[in-house]
């Protein structure tokens, strides 16, 4: 176990927002490394993600079952409702299962050679949304692993990315409702789209 102790807790799928310089929120899909009192993720060095958290230095952090919110926080710019965070100068998304307010403590090289940077954040505020969280379901989570091989198109390549999105297709075409549906149609516009 590494000194911070969080190399061994759950990697959660989550949507991140940060604020610019110029006011506008950044939604973000990023897994993030869940501790109680701490959490670490790895925005990549071009994102606003980043360079958000480098000007502001201020973040929160969503757990929602809602897989088109993720889709198209990965691959696009979604607006959900929002308010005003409680405790840091950012936004709550209103449609969520819960949040933590995080205030950056580090940020430094990613440890794998990528190019990442690893954030390090305390956090100082929790809530809970409206959102009651509906459990697993196969579908809503291959639509995700689905946005995380859409977002790696130029690295994987077209073939890769086309072949598991056929993959991940069966388990929504056998488990999913309209969201999941959505959601996967969302990542197979994506990838077309750039193809």
């Amino acid at each position: 176990m590494s000194s911070d102790g969080l190399d061994q807790a759950p990697l959660i799928e989550t949507v991140v927002t940060t604020t610019g310089s110029d006011g506008v929120v950044n939604c973000a899909a990023m897994g993030v490394r869940w501790g109680e009192e701490e959490l670490v993720f790895w925005p990549f060095h071009a994102t606003r993600t980043l360079k958000n958290l480098r000007f502001r230095g201020e973040a929160v952090v969503h757990l929602t079952d809602d897989v088109l919110l993720f889709v198209q926080s990965a691959l696009g710019r979604p607006r959900p409702a929002m308010r005003a965070a409680s405790v840091i100068a950012g936004s709550v998304i209103e449609d969520v299962s819960s949040w933590r307010e995080v205030v950056v403590n580090e940020i430094s090289p990613s440890e794998d050679g990528a190019a990442r940077s690893r954030v390090r954040a305390r956090v100082v505020a929790a809530g809970t949304g409206t959102r009651q969280s509906l459990g697993l379901c196969r579908a809503r989570h291959a639509a995700v692993e689905a946005s995380i091989f859409a977002s790696r198109l130029r690295w994987l390549g077209s073939a890769r990315v086309w072949a598991e999105l056929a993959r991940l297709q069966e388990l929504v075409d056998k488990t999913a409702g309209p969201s999941e549906r959505a959601a996967m149609d969302y990542d197979r516009r994506y990838v077309a789209e750039r193809t």
